[in-house]
């Protein structure tokens, strides 16, 4: 007798299901949280340098008062913290831009992660270095006899810390804008412009009427407002809240629809 045994073969299809949340994971931010805090220079300009400033030129204020009889001294540490954030968070876009000449972004591509997810991941770490950058700027100020309630140290740092939102994309939509050589040498320049019409460096209020009206339609402007706040008691600005959420859309929204264009390309 003769026994015929037939082969069933099977044809698997590769499972395609997309991943959650676009593919974002805490695995992948831990790899960019890592890396970022090993960038012994990127530290060095966005934890110390501020801390700095605020010892060459908030500590010979020392003993003078604001209208409402808060030190200046805070005043100045409150905005040089709002800075410190902006330089940390908007250091992701350096690394967004050395990507890029690498062609890690267009290898993205290939894989199931979501142009949000990738943006979400970038701007996540930019948060934490910037959440780092301003309790680094107020330890500073604490250690150098600035005294004001608590309320104030904690309303004062959780705007500055939000607010850096608008900065994490700004560095976002710079880093997928311009070459990897000229990313640093743009924004660089362009926070110190900013910061100096935006009312970080000077009070708003001592600039000629004309850079006033233009000081309260840059970046800067409502961020800065906001985190002073708590300390001048002049409350909520309704202006600076649409301020900070208008560029941060817009910022937002430019880097993600610059990294589709940059990974279209194949």
């Amino acid at each position: 007798m003769t026994t015929v045994s037939a082969t069933t073969t099977r044809t698997v299809e590769p499972d395609r299901r997309l991943p959650a949340l676009g593919g974002f994971c805490l695995g992948v931010l831990r790899i960019e949280l890592r890396r970022v805090l090993r960038n012994r220079r990127t530290l060095a300009f966005t934890l110390i340098m501020p801390g700095v400033f605020f010892l060459i030129f908030g500590l010979p204020q020392g003993g003078q008062s604001l209208g409402n009889g808060r030190p200046v001294t805070a005043y100045v540490m409150i905005s040089l913290a709002v800075y410190a954030a902006m330089v940390a968070t908007t250091s992701v876009g350096g690394a967004v831009a050395t990507e890029r000449a690498l062609g890690w972004s267009r290898q993205l591509r290939l894989t199931p992660l979501r142009p949000i997810a990738y943006v979400a991941t970038k701007l996540a770490t930019a948060m934490t270095l910037g959440l780092l950058a301003v309790v680094v700027e107020f330890l500073v100020g604490a250690a150098a006899g600035v005294r004001v309630p608590a309320y104030v140290w904690l309303l004062s740092g959780l705007a500055a810390w939000v607010g850096s939102l608008v900065f994490a994309a700004f560095g976002l939509f710079v880093g997928y804008l311009v070459p990897a050589e000229n990313v640093m040498q743009i924004i660089g320049p362009m926070l110190a412009v900013l910061a100096m019409f935006g009312g970080l460096f000077v009070p708003v209020e001592v600039l000629p009427d004309v850079l006033q009206q233009v000081a309260k339609f840059t970046p800067v402007y409502g961020v800065g407002v906001l985190a002073r706040a708590p300390l001048t008691g002049d409350g909520v600005s309704v202006a600076g809240v649409a301020n900070m959420v208008c560029w941060a859309l817009v910022f937002g929204i430019g880097a993600a629809r610059l990294f589709r264009r940059d990974t279209a390309r194949v």
